[in-house]
């Protein structure tokens, strides 16, 4: 394991550097531009904010990889009081899961259970589920999960990486099944085995992805692309090949996190594109925020230039 990566997943387990972090007034702010909050209510503020900007949301309880069925329960009934919270004040968003926090790791009669759950109460409520995409170990039981699923619920859509090699044999599948899919670059410390290590071929593969995506099969089959990244570049690309292809504006999206790039979030409501923002909160802020930069300490960089950029 790369020694910066270790550094912050022992940060990570460090109760004593989240209340440092908590009280020191510039890490503090740094982390609830990209959290909204602990509480749901406070998650609700933020997605009516962006609600007021024309902004789309996808709110999502922080928290992963459970180590016990009681775990996975509170956090299964957390999602169920957020889906609750969504429609009562009649959000325009969506709910992001991920499946080791609904008990994955202990098997799959748990996470099935738990799942279902979920997507039964979105129905009810018309709300739409993202299962997100966790490292490459999960990749497959993920997939399986979201298209045994599928077979039952059409509220449900799934995440692609582009570093991943496997994703384009991936992204063919989904377009067999008509998928809603979100396509990130991928955010994991991954080897070499099965990931491009390169930026440059990251990209790459993220625009032959967005060209499937898009294809003449992929709308015949239903399919819907959410473009999910702040690189301005391929965000150009996805606007030019989908205006080529004469995919309307209603038949994707952007998606971009929280608190990134607002300006550009506001510039393409403007231009009449569909925007929707990752919206996350929960008590797990500190270990999400320290495990986000131990999957990818560049992120670091990443995030410390955003915050002076809109």
């Amino acid at each position: 394991m790369k020694p910066m990566r270790s550094l912050f997943l022992a940060l990570s387990e460090s109760e004593w550097l989240r209340q440092v972090t908590a009280g020191f007034g510039p890490a503090r702010a740094m982390v609830r531009r990209f959290v909204a909050g602990e509480e749901l209510v406070e998650a609700v503020a933020a997605v009516q904010q962006l609600d007021r900007q024309g902004i789309l949301a996808t709110a999502a309880h922080l928290g992963e990889n459970v180590t016990s069925e009681t775990e996975a329960r509170d956090a299964t009934n957390e999602t169920l009081e957020l889906i609750q919270a969504i429609a009562v004040n009649d959000l325009q968003s969506g709910i992001s899961v991920k499946l080791t926090q609904l008990g994955l790791d202990m098997g799959p009669w748990l996470v099935t259970d738990n799942l279902q759950r979920v997507l039964a109460r979105a129905e009810e409520s018309d709300r739409f589920v993202r299962i997100d995409m966790e490292s490459s170990a999960y990749v497959q039981a993920t997939l399986d999960l979201f298209e045994e699923f599928w077979a039952r619920y059409k509220n449900v859509g799934v995440v692609i990486q582009s570093y991943l090699y496997r994703s384009a044999d991936d992204v063919a599948r989904l377009i067999e099944l008509g998928a809603s899919v979100r396509l990130v670059k991928g955010a994991y410390d991954e080897p070499p085995e099965v990931a491009y290590p390169e930026k440059a071929d990251t990209d790459a593969n993220f625009i032959r992805l967005m060209e499937m995506l898009f294809s003449k099969e992929a709308q015949a089959s239903g399919v819907y692309p959410a473009i999910a990244t702040h690189d301005t570049k391929l965000i150009e690309w996805a606007k030019d090949h989908a205006q080529q292809q004469g995919i309307s504006k209603e038949r994707f999206e952007f998606q971009l996190l929280y608190g990134i790039r607002t300006g550009l979030q506001r510039d393409l409501v403007q231009e009449g594109y569909k925007v929707r923002a990752y919206v996350p909160y929960g008590q797990q802020w500190y270990p999400y925020f320290m495990r986000r930069l131990a999957e990818r300490p560049a992120n670091v960089l990443f995030l410390a230039q955003n915050l002076f950029r809109s």
